[in-house]
């Protein structure tokens, strides 16, 4: 009986090994079959766009349903299903909240959790390393501050901040935000195009609202020899296109219409500005299914008390009465800021870059249609992104951008040292005398009742501004072409391009 009985139970414990090798082993075949990346990279691993031909027609594999990976066969691509390895300090993340976002509540999340070597205020490791940080930084997309704020709202202002590193700037536009009533209410993401360490713990350090940060995965700080950043066979700006072609520099081919080479400073705020928007409505889990509105605000931009709940109130009356607007604007360059008897009204007038850019805000829909457009946008001849929307607006869609524009200022902008600016600035002054305006017309913030809007001022027809240029090489035109790229087939999961 004792023999028998020890048989049995033999058997028992060998059908269980047996069971639990063989699951093992369907689980390793299951990683193995599917290895789609879900971020590729549409630079060659020399820093070129791909494509082959380097243009915008229907040959160029770009246009096509096709994307290659940058990094080549070197665990640099985040997979579906697998991450890759993960570096020193790396947290697991949690599940999802109830609007999509990674779960993971206000750790200390940033690249110097992935870099053991980051150990300064700017990133010291290797460009690959910083590079592939920032990918599994835009994988993961963890979203701060759930275990506070775990739910938004159904007509949350998911609010995208640019950031490039003033960092004195970007303090105050934090500071003015946490001020704004309603903001636990946002999703405030951060978009950068330089990793720093001391930008990180501000951000980070944020407890009134989810944040998120992103960062542009093509910036100067990794690419500072090879396209999209400077490399050693460009043509140098004022070069004259028959010398260019006798050198055969890089891009000779290719000035732009003043007869000026590429100058890659210029050129980047534009890749990024149509990058981070593609990547909030294409990429990010997130937000990748909100169809509210989205407030595009730069580190040095400075917000009112009420632009928060204005900013909702303008969306309600867009709905409501106003269904030919699809920008709103919070800021404006009048320097005669009034409030008494204005504070509550709204113009509406065609969408004008010079009077219009700052604190704007649009909706998915109006997103969408933007897309429509996507290929003049990207080929259009001025490294100016508000520019080059102006011009789309007027020659591609149907019909062209209308905005509705608050008559008293809610966005305001503090950053005189701006892309053209030599010589110093002085953010304490000029944020000192917004705050006396904000405090002596306090009163007249947060109007009660609807917004009054005013009948659509046309302006007499206006010839169509010249384009500023700095905007002709196709390797620029063929990157920005890929941003936000989706690629479906068969047996296939979306693929998005970082």
């Amino acid at each position: 009986m004792r023999l028998k009985r020890l048989c049995r139970y033999g058997a028992v414990v060998l059908t269980l090994v047996i069971v639990m090798v063989w699951s093992f082993m369907l689980m390793v075949v299951d990683d193995s079959r599917d290895d789609e990346p879900l971020y590729v990279d549409p630079l060659d691993r020399h820093g070129h766009a791909r494509g082959g031909k380097r243009d915008l027609n229907s040959n160029n594999p770009l246009n096509r349903n096709h994307v290659d990976p940058l990094l080549d066969r070197n665990n640099y691509i985040i997979n579906k299903q697998q991450s890759p390895k993960k570096l020193s300090g790396q947290r697991d993340g949690g599940g999802m909240n109830n609007t999509g976002a990674a779960a993971g509540g206000p750790s200390r999340v940033g690249l110097e959790g992935r870099m053991s070597n980051a150990s300064s205020s700017d990133f010291k490791g290797t460009k690959e390393a910083l590079k592939r940080a920032i990918l599994e930084v835009n994988h993961e997309q963890r979203v701060l501050n759930l275990e506070r704020f775990p739910r938004r709202s159904a007509d949350s202002v998911v609010i995208l901040v640019m950031v490039h590193k003033r960092m004195e700037y970007l303090r105050y536009l934090i500071d003015s935000l946490r001020r704004a009533r309603d903001i636990d209410d946002a999703l405030l993401v951060f978009s950068h195009d330089y990793y720093s360490e001391e930008i990180n713990e501000l951000v980070r350090a944020i407890d009134f609202c989810q944040t998120l940060q992103i960062y542009y995965p093509y910036s100067l700080q990794i690419y500072e020899n090879q396209f999209p950043g400077p490399e050693a066979n460009d043509c140098g700006r004022d070069v004259p296109k028959d010398v260019a072609k006798e050198t055969k520099c890089t891009n000779w081919e290719h000035p732009d219409l003043y007869g000026h080479y590429r100058e890659v400073r210029f050129v980047m705020t534009k890749h990024h500005w149509f990058w981070k928007l593609q990547h909030i409505f294409t990429g990010v889990r997130a937000t990748r299914n909100h169809e509210g509105l989205v407030l595009l605000l730069e580190e040095d931009h400075y917000v009112a008390p009420d632009s928060y709940v204005m900013l909702k109130k303008m969306y309600q009356e867009k709905q409501k009465k106003l269904p030919e607007v699809n920008i709103l604007t919070l800021g404006t360059y009048d320097r005669n800021r009034i409030y008494r008897d204005r504070a509550d009204k709204a113009d509406v007038a065609d969408w004008h870059s010079s009077k219009h850019n700052m604190g704007m805000a649009l909706d998915k829909k109006t997103w969408l249609n933007l897309q429509t457009c996507k290929e003049q946008f990207c080929s259009y001849d001025d490294y100016n992104w508000d520019w080059t929307l102006q011009h789309i607006s007027k020659t591609c869609l149907k019909p062209p951008l209308v905005a509705l524009v608050l008559q008293s200022p809610r966005v305001f902008h503090i950053g005189e040292c701006g892309i053209h600016h030599a010589g110093k600035c002085n953010a304490d002054e000029l944020v000192g005398r917004i705050e006396g305006l904000l405090k002596g017309n306090q009163q007249f913030l947060f109007p009660s009742g609807d917004l009054v809007t005013a009948p659509q001022r046309r302006p007499a027809r206006a010839r169509q501004p010249k384009p500023n240029g700095g905007w002709g090489d196709v390797r620029d035109h063929t990157l920005c072409s890929t941003y936000g790229r989706e690629t479906t087939g068969a047996g296939q999961d979306r693929m998005v391009v970082v």
